[in-house]
């Protein structure tokens, strides 16, 4: 699991013409399924899927607004089971409807606190 900062998250897809944002999507969705794994919960199960939800099913725009919906609750219930304050769906929502980089930096916060709260609980039991 990879701490990332936001800002790169929200902006790095505009410099590399949406390539960053593909990598970053599978990425987390990886981890995410690999946490989840190791936590007894599902948090997705085939980070290749939500890829091609996002590229190319974003041509025909269900499966991307799909995934995306998708890939917030399960950072929701990675944030719930690390005891960390959830995201907002109604900020995420107008987050996306308004700036989508945006939406990517918050979940990317989300997950940044999730990464760092196992790292300590990892430390501690070390």
């Amino acid at each position: 699991m990879k701490v990332r900062n936001p800002w790169a998250v929200a902006l790095l897809p505009i410099i590399t013409l949406g390539i960053y944002h593909l990598v970053w999507w599978y990425r987390i969705n990886r981890e995410l399924r690999d946490y989840g794994a190791a936590k007894g919960i599902d948090l997705g199960q085939n980070p290749t899927n939500s890829l091609l939800a996002l590229f190319p099913g974003a041509l025909i725009i269900v499966p991307a607004l799909i995934t995306y919906y998708n890939g917030f609750e399960r950072v929701q219930k990675a944030t719930e089971s690390a005891s960390r304050e959830m995201p907002n769906g109604w900020i995420g929502l107008i987050l996306y409807l308004l700036l989508a980089p945006a939406l990517w930096a918050y979940m990317q916060v989300s997950l940044n606190q999730v990464w760092e709260t196992e790292a300590q609980a990892g430390a501690g039991a070390g």
